[in-house]
């Protein structure tokens, strides 16, 4: 003889699958958020998408490759929102390995008020860029122009002795991106830095 199963069974298993499905989309939703910076870490790291360092590196000194000669060419382009200019001095040349090289780029404002702007770089191809060391550059800070303002900054780089040898040309590419949610605090802050560096 079966005993009658309870009523409210079937109330439980529907309220065991819901909360089931409520917990793997919280769990996917966690997981989507912390792709994007775990990404960009694999990029960094790997060189993967042409990813760079944004931090200033120390120059090496284990000596100039004078043996060989790489093409490096620069390609200066402006993202939406910003009506700045970028323009560098020279778009190619060639440098030995282990040579610190600097070139100078030129920042245009060409609105009539006063923004912030960042050059985001990339590098091409991607496994060149874990051997490209940015010296100084103007990618590690965001920058202020005034209406009409130009200002020129160099990027001093060096690319390492250890480059594989299949890479003959190295392609960086600096595009101009608005920077918008910039508080007074950090303008200040920005503005008196620029102010002790000139």
């Amino acid at each position: 003889m079966t005993t009658p199963q309870s009523s409210d069974d079937p109330r439980k298993g529907v309220r065991r699958t819901v909360w089931r499905s409520v917990a793997a989309l919280l769990g996917m939703f966690a997981f989507a958020f912390a792709l994007v910076p775990l990404y960009d870490v694999f990029c960094e790291v790997t060189g993967l998408n042409g990813k760079t360092n944004n931090s200033a590196q120390a120059v090496m000194h284990d000596g100039v490759d004078e043996t060989r000669l790489v093409t490096v060419q620069f390609i200066t382009r402006s993202g939406s929102g910003l009506n700045w200019g970028l323009d560098v001095e020279t778009r190619q040349l060639r440098v030995h390995p282990g040579q610190p090289t600097e070139v100078s780029f030129t920042f245009d404002n060409h609105g009539d008020g006063e923004s912030w702007g960042r050059a985001v770089p990339s590098v091409s191809p991607s496994k060149a860029s874990l051997h490209l060391r940015k010296i100084s550059c103007f990618c590690f800070q965001e920058q202020r122009l005034g209406a009409g303002e130009r200002r020129e900054i160099p990027l001093v780089f060096q690319l390492s002795r250890d480059l594989p040898d299949d890479v003959n040309t190295v392609t960086l590419v600096y595009t101009l991106y608005p920077v918008e949610d910039r508080d007074a605090p950090q303008q200040a802050s920005a503005q008196s830095l620029e102010g002790e560096q000139s």
